[in-house]
This record gives structure tokens, sequence and C-alpha cells, in this order.
């Protein structure tokens, strides 16, 4: 007979998946925090908490092998201002986090369902942008990488579109941002990679 293994700290587990979420419920303290939005095996998550203590990390993730994976590394390394949380993507943007909260969204290296028939799949869609411009925090960003270029330019023309972001700059080295696994085998190779930092405007 199979075992289930409980998820433990820093696992959250929200009472209500019903509920709009604040981070002194997450975290236990209120201010802006980072989502690391389909976290994966946690390697970029687990180096930016490392590298900014004072800031703190969820990691959204919906496989629970990676969640449980993510939680005994985080654990191990002692690091307390990260968090890991078994979901959908937008559903957590779009129901379970009070608005306004997230700092800066991050979407590195999505499935970019590259056959037309699959684009549906897509999370950034025309009617996510709203979700998303609601979710961030006055000035707040959304860093955005993939290795699919016909995927990048997807994205570009709905952020333009929506209106409600600005295009930033984002220089190679501005400031700390690990590359992820992927990334790395991915430009071992000589393949190239896409990125692209959005700021969120105020509604007029």
């Amino acid at each position: 007979m199979r075992t289930l293994i409980p998820m433990t700290e820093p696992a959250f587990i929200p009472e209500d998946y019903f509920g709009a979420l604040t981070p002194s419920e997450i975290f236990g303290e209120d201010g802006l925090f980072e989502v690391d939005l389909g976290c994966g095996d946690g390697g970029f998550l687990l180096q930016m908490a490392e590298y900014y203590p004072e800031r703190r990390f969820l990691g959204v993730e919906r496989l629970l092998g990676r969640v449980r994976s993510v939680c005994s590394k985080a654990a191990s390394r002692g690091l307390d201002n990260v968090k890991v949380f078994r979901v959908e993507s937008r559903y957590f943007l779009e129901w379970l986090i009070w608005p306004g909260r997230i700092s800066r969204l991050h979407y590195l290296f999505p499935d970019p369902w590259p056959k037309e028939r699959h684009h549906k799949n897509r999370l950034v869609q025309d009617d996510f942008m709203p979700v998303l411009h609601r979710s961030l925090a006055d000035g707040g960003e959304f860093l955005f990488k993939t290795d699919h270029e016909e995927y990048f330019l997807w994205v570009l023309d709905r952020a333009e579109r929506c209106g409600l972001f600005s295009r930033g700059n984002w220089e190679e080295g501005e400031f700390f941002y690990p590359k992820t696994d992927f990334q790395l085998q991915w430009e071992s190779m000589g393949k190239p990679t896409y990125s692209a930092r959005f700021i969120k405007r105020q509604k007029a």
C-alpha cells in the first residue's frame, strides 16, 4: 500500500481555496512580495531567496512532486522567506491573491504550446492581461522569458494592445537574476532566448 507523504514547511496550504489571500496570511506579515509562476524545480526561486533575504518569494506550481522537491530544498537551506503553493497559475492570480500585492511576477520558460490549435492553452491571453494588471502592486513588474520567438511576439502583442503596461528596459546584469537550468542548457547549444520586462501602468 502506497503511503502519502504530507507536504511540510515551506508548503503553503490555505484554509479556503475560494477567498483572496493577503501576504500576511501567506507569510505571517503584510507587505509586497514576489511570485515565481510555475516555479518548476525551484532553482531560480531558491537562488533569488538566498540572494535577497529581505524579500519574500512565493513559488506557484501545480505538480505535487515538484512542490515537495522545492519545499525540501528550501527547508534544507534554512530559507524562511520562501513559500510554495500548489495551485493553477491563473486561478491563483484571478481568485486567490488580494489585488495590488505582488511587486514582481516572474514567468520563465513556460510551455509555448507552439501548434496553432494549442494556442488557447497559453496562459497569456487577451483576457489574462487585466488579471495580471490587477494582481500587481503600483509600479509592479512582469518579467517574462521564453525560448520560443513566436510566443515572445505573442506576449509583446497582447501587452501592447491591452494598454495596461509599459515596456521596461532589461539589460543583462542590471540586477541579480539567475538563469534557470533550462536556460543554461538551451544557451549552451547556441540557441537564443527572449526576455521582456513590463511595468504596470495606472489606469486613467
